[in-house]
């Protein structure tokens, strides 16, 4: 749309609005902010931990172990009340410490729309009534004139109408990884944000130059706008692990039920209807399904994750979500933005041509640390007879400045300061050496820059840089080693050539030259110092990819991870980074326009095979991360720009970065990588992988040391025999027994093979393939604890007194208590048993602390006589209650990996 078409649409003149139009403006369009939906409060995320269904069946064995404690109570004071709600406080104690753990790392997870807030402009300058005044940003209103210059962050979108060499950084928008140029030209209205070259948008930044525009959007209407309702808008889903966590205690809660519900009606038959039987059958069904609920598997699973969040932290991988760390263990596709991520975001010269030879530039980003290479083999550059020339004329024709650190000002003038300097070639002493006298700007039309600078009281340097066709147009002559050529057309069509060649590789090439004029020149002419140059060299820069980038793809095919690079930057360039990093794996390279042309079923045929998407758009990043979902992958997307943070929050996982990232896309990631590293990704998945191999050996050995309990107290419950626990017995084998040793398997060290194998399949439940074992250590508890305890009791000669139930109880409660410290030997790996596993048995050593403690404390529990123990006098008793025990030491992993009963999830 022509200016005067919008300056009329939007009915503004030259002048700006009046005060009255501004006013009524800003009453029918609100004020210039974005505006945030209704958040989560703190006091919701607190209830919200009590959602789990895991925390509900605690909830429900809280409850009931109150009401058989009051039961008992009520018959004439039972002495086994005080155990009931001993029972009940210590279950709510895990509860309460489960809930606020768990509140505590989620508290600040709704805070993407305050970030962008904070990327908003606070003030602006704005002509109005044909005065120029600085108001707040969010008092700017559609219509409005605002006043552009270098360093200004721009308050809303706006059409141009006035520019003077403007230029804009909008990488946080939309991933473009160097200023871009601005014009005042007409632009289909249907272009892609990233190439609208006559439009500025909220929360980017001039970075040059100067300019005037009408403003034609603000607040949730900008571009900024539509991104941060994208991020309301996407849904949070729930993590794989807490999904398999639902099913496996809907699944687990459904046996406890059912089999508490036979124990109950098969008494009821044996014993009768009558009230006080069926109240007592009632209470023992209750007890048993208390007694099979793992009551610490919520908290040990809360205190593995926030565990591991604290090794990835050491890493450099901040978890802003518990649940994210095993999540990012089960990535399948990393969706990776270029600029800044994959690359270092900052311009580096790759290669330079001159005097006919090609040349190549070691080093990465702004460090001046590099080699010039001729043929592979380093050179020193001041022995070169035109590098010298060719660094000092395109430092020396640069606006930006260079403090060793950074740049500021353009970074693509940046890279060229950066490349003199790897030769040794200090901008700030150049420049006191050949002072500046005069300078013809760049500008969009020109495609060009040239400075002047006194060589000495006679002579004056001209150098000149720019796109290399406009600056050979303006050469006669070249400079070969030290030697000025004449230019003939077929050394012009061989440079244009050169320059192609280099194009083609995703550098972005200028063309440099110089000539002497002399001193006496009193007035400069733009046409004559542009005129009759010598043509030294071309110099390619590119934004470069880290060097970590590429070891980290390389182990990332290694783990069975696809990498996808995802970026708003040109198809050329996207595909030869793409190149280098190793990432690209297939020719089907998609740009946005082509996505938008693909229908959702097509696209899904294709999202697989696709490596690297350029020219995309927020709305196409949240396409793709859908489309490989629905495909059943589990996708992490990093990102460090506003662009970004739609996707990240689509993700299973989102990476954001810690020192380049925008407060947005840190608030709406998972996890921030403090050091912007891209291999940090590879030790978080590695983390990740290790957390949730600790999560299935320790559900596995709560429930090997859970449902034999079930068995045991339901077949003696059935047979009308003595149990052989008590329920404060069985509380201590949950927690006090099971307890240690559960949280001592969340720090195991990652197994050897941990990054050597491919992603574990998002269906597969947390105890697939040891359903067998599990039933396998159950029996042999249920036969051995059960045996002896029968043994003792009922087939011993004597009484069947107090005393003697005692005795047994005792026997049976070590035997047990033991074979669960010897059990979680075998639950280290999932192939390997402690017999296989030698030196690495005793890598653990919080493991090995845990059993010991157990283990003693186990021994003082009869010595004390607490939970209706009592000492055992003989030695024998000891003996074989020990050695009954060791069978733990049987059920081998290797024997029963794999072995599918049942999809236990």
């Amino acid at each position: 749309m022509e200016i005067e078409e919008v300056m009329e649409k939007l009915k503004v003149n030259q002048k700006g609005l009046t005060g009255k139009e501004a006013s009524d403006r800003l009453q029918k369009y609100g004020y210039n902010e974005l505006v945030e939906k209704r958040r989560i409060t703190p006091l919701q995320i607190f209830f919200n931990q009590f959602k789990d269904i895991f925390v509900i069946m605690l909830l429900v064995a809280i409850a009931l172990s109150f009401f058989i404690g009051w039961y008992k109570s009520a018959a004439a004071g039972h002495n086994g009340a005080l155990e009931e709600y001993v029972d009940a406080i210590t279950i709510g104690a895990i509860v309460a410490l489960n809930a606020i753990v768990g509140f505590v790392q989620e508290y600040r997870s709704e805070k993407a729309i305050e970030a962008m807030k904070k990327l908003a402009a606070p003030r602006a300058r704005v002509l109005r009534e044909g005065k120029e005044i600085i108001i707040p940003a969010k008092e700017v209103v559609p219509g409005d004139i605002i006043l552009i210059e270098a360093g200004d962050r721009i308050p809303a979108d706006a059409r141009l109408i006035e520019i003077v060499e403007l230029k804009t950084e909008e990488a946080a928008l939309t991933g473009e990884s160097t200023p871009v140029n601005k014009s005042i030209d007409v632009v289909d209205e249907k272009t892609p944000v990233a190439d609208r070259k006559n439009m500025v948008f909220m929360g980017t930044h001039t970075t040059y130059g100067r300019g005037k525009a009408v403003v034609v959007a603000t607040g949730m209407n900008t571009e900024f706008g539509k991104i941060a309702e994208m991020v309301q808008a996407v849904e949070e889903e729930e993590t794989p692990l807490k999904q398999k966590l639902e099913r496996f205690a809907k699944r687990l809660g459904m046996i406890i039920v059912v089999v508490s519900a036979i124990v109950f009606v098969l008494e009821i038959f044996r014993e009768g209807t009558h009230l006080e039987n069926v109240v007592d059958m009632f209470m023992t069904a209750v007890a048993l399904a208390v007694s099979a609920v793992p009551e610490g598997l919520p908290a040990v699973v809360t205190v593995s994750l926030a565990l591991g969040a604290r090794e990835l932290a050491k890493r450099n991988a901040i978890l802003r979500r518990l649940a994210s760390a095993e999540t990012l263990g089960a990535t399948t596709v990393i969706c990776s933005d270029k600029t800044g991520t994959l690359t270092k975001g900052e311009m580096t010269v790759r290669k330079i041509y001159v005097g006919g030879k090609f040349i190549d530039v070691t080093g990465v980003g702004y460090e001046a640390k590099g080699e010039f290479l001729l043929d592979g083999k380093p050179i020193e550059p001041k022995n070169n007879h035109d590098l010298p020339l060719l660094l000092q004329a395109s430092t020396l024709c640069t606006n930006a400045q260079y403090d060793g650190k950074d740049i500021v000002g353009d970074t693509t003038e940046g890279a060229l300061i950066v490349a003199a300097a790897k030769a040794g070639m200090n901008k700030e002493n150049l420049e006191k050496e050949y002072p500046r006298i005069h300078e013809v700007p760049f500008t969009s039309e020109r495609k060009r820059m040239t400075t002047v600078h006194k060589l000495s009281k006679d002579k004056l340097f001209v150098y000149a840089k720019g796109a290399p066709e406009v600056i050979l147009e303006r050469c006669t002559h070249l400079i070969v080693e030290g030697e000025i050529q004449r230019l003939s057309e077929r050394k012009k069509k061989e440079i244009l050539s050169v320059n192609e060649k280099m194009a083609s590789e995703a550098l972005r090439v200028l063309g440099i030259a110089y000539k002497e004029i002399l001193h006496s020149v009193k007035k400069f002419d733009e046409d004559d110092l542009e005129s009759s140059l010598v043509f030294v060299g071309l110099v390619g820069m590119i934004d470069p990819p880290r060097e970590e980038a590429k070891i980290a793809v390389k182990k990332c095919e290694e783990a069975g991870i696809k990498t996808v690079m995802i970026t708003g930057d040109h198809k050329l360039t996207a595909v030869s980074i793409a190149k280098e990093l190793g990432m690209l794996k297939s020719d089907i390279v998609l740009s946005g326009v082509e996505l938008d042309a693909l229908g959702e079923e097509e696209f899904e045929k294709i999202v697989e095979k696709v490596s690297v998407y350029a020219r995309v758009s927020p709305e196409h990043k949240i396409r793709i991360v859908k489309a490989l979902k629905k495909k059943g992958h589990i996708v992490a997307m990093t990102g460090d720009g506003v662009n970004d943070a739609p996707a990240l929050k689509q993700a299973d996982i989102g990476v954001a970065m810690g020192i380049t990232g925008t407060d947005v896309t840190r608030e709406a990631a998972d996890i921030v990588l403090a050091d912007d590293n891209f291999a940090t990704i590879v030790n978080a998945v590695e983390g990740g992988r290790t957390i949730y191999d600790n999560i299935r050996k320790f559900s596995f050995f709560l429930m090997r040391c859970n449902f034999d309990e079930l068995a045991l107290i339901g077949t003696f419950a059935l047979l009308g025999l003595e149990l052989p626990l008590t329920a404060g017995m069985i509380l201590w084998l949950n927690l006090v027994t099971d307890g240690g040793p559960a949280l001592a398997l969340t720090m195991d060290p990652p197994e050897k093979d941990v990054m050597k194998r491919p992603p574990r399949n998002p269906n597969e439940g947390v105890l697939h393939g040891r359903l067998a074992s599990i039933i396998a250590t159950f029996s042999l508890q249920f036969i051995l604890t059960g045996g002896l305890f029968y043994w003792q009791y009922y087939l011993l000669p004597g009484p069947l007194t107090p005393e003697k139930l005692a005795q047994a109880r005792t026997m049976a409660f070590v035997r047990a208590t033991l074979q669960e410290l010897f059990v979680v030997w075998n639950c280290r790996s999932e192939k390997r048993s402690i017999w296989r596993m030698g030196r690495e048995n005793f890598r653990n050593k919080f493991l090995l602390i845990s059993v010991i403690v157990s283990a003693i404390a186990t021994m003082l529990v009869p010595y004390f006589g607490i939970l209706g123990t009592i000492w055992l006098d003989d030695l024998m008793e000891w003996t074989i209650a020990i050695v009954a025990s060791l069978s733990g030491l049987l059920i081998l992993p290797e024997i029963f990996y794999g072995r599918k009963i049942w999809k236990w999830t």
